[in-house]
C-alpha cells in the first residue's frame, strides 16, 4: 500500500466486526459506503500504469516524451496534495458525508474526462480532477468509517479500508488486463472508474453524517439519533457520554497548541522538541517509503517490464498483475504481525530486503544491456524503407545493437529475428509503418526494451521479490508509526505535514522516473533509489523509535530525553 494507513488490530476484533455487522447490516452498509472511497483510491494508483501504454500507442506525441508521459501519471499527485489540503478544511466546515460526496462527484467528473480524451492535456485534466477526489477521499473516508463505528469493531472497519485501497490496485490490473482486446481499450481503463464513484454517490446519499462532527457542531439530538442506530439501547447513555467526554477533550487540546493560523501551529510544532524529534522520525519515514521507489512499480510496473525485455502490452499488464496481487498479501501480512515483532523491526528487515533486491535489479537491467542482440546490416536493409534515421547516417552503425538503436532516437525502434530474439535485428523508425511492416513478417517489435532471454524473467523475479518485502513493513508501518509518535495536541497539525510530505516525495518519484531511465538507464535507475534506500535504513537506525505497546504518554515521555538510543529497549518499555 502506498498512501493509506494500517489500523492495529488483532483476530478477536475481525471475529467481533463479523458478527456485529450481521446483526446490524446498517453498520456494514455504512462503512462498505464510504470504504468505496478507498477502493476509488487504490484504483487510480494502480489503473494508468496500463493505461499508459495504450495512450502511448494512440499520441504518438505522448511516446515521444517522457515529459508527457510523467506529467500524465503524476497530475493526479498534484491534484491529490491539493485534495487533501482543502478536505482538511471541508471535513471540518461542512462535514465528513458533503465531503465524500464532493470527491465523488470530483472523480467522476474526471474519469469521463479521461475516457472522451482527444488530446493528451484533456486526459492531464481528468487526472487534477480525480487526483483532487483521491486526496480527499483519503483522508475523508477512513474519519468517516471511524467516527460512525462502534468502538468495538472501529479498527476492524478502518483496517478494511487499507485493505480496499491495495485490493483497489490490484482491481485496476484486471481491469486493464480485461480491455486490452476491446476498441477504446485505455478509455474504458479510465472512464470505468467512474461507475464505483456513481455507487458511492448515490449510497451516501441515503446515510448520515458523522455523529462526532454533528455533536461538535452543536447539533447533540442529530448525533444521539445516529448513534441510536449504531448501539443497542442499552449501551446508548454510555456511549453519548463517552462522546460527549471526547470532544470536550479533544477541543481543549486543540486551545492547547494556541489560537492562530495553521501556520503558527505549524511554527510551534516545529519549535517544540519533544514534538520535532517526533517529526523528523515520522516525516523522514513518509520520505523513505516514497523514495525507495514504489510509486515507479505502483505507476510504471507495466513499462519497466517492457524495459525489461517484454515486448507485448498483455503480457506486461498479465506479468504487472502479481506485483499487485502481492502487495494485498503484503498489507495483510503487516496487519498480522505488526504488534508481534514491533515497527522498527518490520521497517528495518523490509529495508535490508529491499536494497537487496532493488541492487538485484541493477545487475539484472545492466547484464541484460550488455547482452544486447546486436544490429545487423542485412537485417536492416530487409526494411529498406522503413530503416531508422539515425542508424543510416551513423559513422559507426556496424557497432550498433538494440540499446543503441533505442537510445539513438525517439523514433526508432527493434525488429526482432523471427527465428530467435538474440540473433541479429533491424533498426527501424518507430513510427507506424516500421512497426507494421516488422509485426507483417511476425517478428517482435521492440520500442521500450531490448530482447533479453531469461534475464527479462529475472528481474521480473526481483521486482516481485521487491514488493513482497516491501509491502509488510516500508508498505504499512511508517503510517502507523505517524498515528503513534506525535503528542495528542499535536496530531493534526503533525499527521497533516507528515502525509503532505508523503504525497509531494510521490510526485518527485513518479515525475522523474522515465526521465531517469532515458538519461542513465534502467540499471543505473534503481541504483540509485538503492542507495537512497541505504541511506534510509540507516536513518531508521538512528532516528526511528520503537513504539510497539506504547499509550502515547510513554512515547512523549521517550521523546523528552535529552539523548535516547533507538537501538536500545526505553525504559518504558521494560
Amino acid at each position: 500500500m502506498v498512501e493509506g494507513g494500517a489500523t492495529k488490530l488483532d483476530k478477536a476484533e475481525f471475529s467481533e466486526c463479523w458478527q456485529m455487522s450481521w446483526r446490524q447490516p446498517y453498520i456494514l452498509r455504512l462503512a462498505f459506503s464510504a470504504g468505496i472511497g478507498g477502493l476509488l483510491f487504490g484504483y487510480d494508483t494502480g489503473v494508468i500504469s496500463g493505461a499508459l501504454l495504450y495512450i502511448r500507442d494512440d499520441f504518438p506525441s505522448v511516446d515521444k516524451s517522457t515529459f508527457l508521459q510523467e506529467t500524465i501519471v503524476s497530475m493526479a499527485v498534484v491534484g491529490a496534495i491539493f485534495g487533501a489540503g482543502i478536505g482538511g478544511w471541508m471535513n471540518d466546515a461542512w462535514g465528513r458525508r458533503k465531503s465524500i460526496l464532493i470527491a465523488d462527484f470530483l472523480f467522476f467528473i474526471g474519469s469521463v474526462v479521461m475516457a472522451i480524451g482527444l488530446w493528451p492535456w484533456l486526459i492531464i485534466l481528468g487526472r487534477v480532477f480525480v487526483g483532487l477526489g483521491v486526496g480527499m477521499a483519503s483522508m475523508t473516508s477512513p474519519l468517516y468509517i471511524s467516527e460512525a463505528s462502534p468502538a468495538k469493531i472501529r479498527g476492524a472497519l478502518v483496517s478494511t479500508n487499507g485493505l480496499l485501497i491495495t485490493g483497489g490496485q490490484f482491481l485496476s490490473y484486471l481491469i486493464n488486463l480485461a480491455f486490452t482486446q476491446v476498441k477504446g481499450t485505455w478509455r474504458w481503463m479510465l472512464g470505468i472508474a467512474g461507475v464505483p464513484a456513481l455507487v458511492q454517490f448515490v449510497l451516501m446519499l441515503s446515510l448520515p453524517e458523522s455523529p462526532r462532527w454533528l455533536y461538535r457542531k452543536g447539533r447533540t439530538e442529530e448525533a444521539v439519533a445516529i448513534l441510536s442506530k449504531i448501539y443497542p439501547a442499552h449501551e446508548l447513555d454510555n456511549e453519548v457520554d463517552a462522546l460527549r467526554m471526547s470532544v470536550e477533550a479533544e477541543i481543549a487540546e486543540e486551545g492547547s497548541i494556541g489560537e492562530g493560523s495553521i501556520f503558527a501551529k505549524i511554527k510551534t510544532a516545529w519549535t517544540t522538541p519533544v514534538v520535532r524529534k517526533g517529526l523528523i522520525a515520522g516525516i523522514g519515514c513518509q520520505v523513505a517509503q516514497q523514495f525507495v521507489g514504489i510509486n515507479t512499480v505502483m505507476y510504471y510496473s507495466p513499462t519497466i517490464i517492457q524495459l525489461a525485455g517484454i515486448a507485448s502490452n498483455q503480457a506486461a499488464l498479465a506479468l504487472s498483475l502479481t506485483t499487485s496481487g502481492l502487495n494485498v498479501v503484503g498489507t495483510i501480512i503487516s496487519i498480522s504481525v505488526i504488534d508481534r515483532y514491533g515497527r522498527r523491526k518490520l521497517m528495518i528487515a523490509s529495508m535490508i530486503g529491499i536494497i537487496v533486491f532493488l541492487f538485484g535489479l541493477t545487475a539484472m537491467f545492466k547484464v541484460a544491456s550488455l547482452n544486447s542482440p546486436p544490429v545487423g546490416k542485412l537485417e536492416t536493409t530487409h526494411f529498406a524503407n522503413s530503416t531508422c534515421p539515425a542508424y543510416m547516417t551513423a559513422p559507426a552503425a556496424g557497432s550498433w545493437d538494440c540499446v543503441k538503436c533505442l537510445d539513438a532516437s525517439v523514433g526508432c525502434g527493434f525488429c526482432a529475428d523471427k527465428e530467435n530474439r538474440r540473433n541479429p535485428g533491424a533498426c527501424l523508425t518507430s513510427n507506424p509503418i516500421g512497426g507494421e511492416v516488422c509485426k507483417g513478417e511476425r517478428r517482435t517489435w521492440y520500442t521500450r526494451g531490448c530482447p533479453s532471454g531469461n534475464y527479462a524473467y529475472l528481474a521480473i523475479a526481483m521486482l516481485v521479490a521487491y514488493i513482497l518485502v516491501y509491502a509488510p513493513g516500508m508498505g504499512t508501518v511508517p503510517w502507523i508509526v505517524n498515528s503513534e509518535i506525535y503528542p495528542l495536541r499535536f496530531r493534526g497539525v503533525c499527521g497533516g505535514m507528515a502525509a503532505v510530505s508523503n504525497w509531494v516525495s510521490n510526485f518527485i518519484v513518479s515525475m522523474s522516473f522515465l526521465s531517469l531511465t532515458k538519461a542513465v538507464g534502467s540499471a543505473y535507475t534503481f541504483m540509485l533509489f538503492g542507495l537512497i534506500s541505504c541511506v534510509s535504513l540507516v536513518f531508521i537506525i538512528l532516528f526511528v523509535p520503537e513504539t510497539k505497546g506504547m499509550q502515547f504518554e510513554e512515547v512523549e515521555k521517550m521523546l523528552e530525553k535529552r539523548s535516547w538510543k533507538v537501538w536500545k529497549k526505553s525504559d518504558v518499555q521494560k
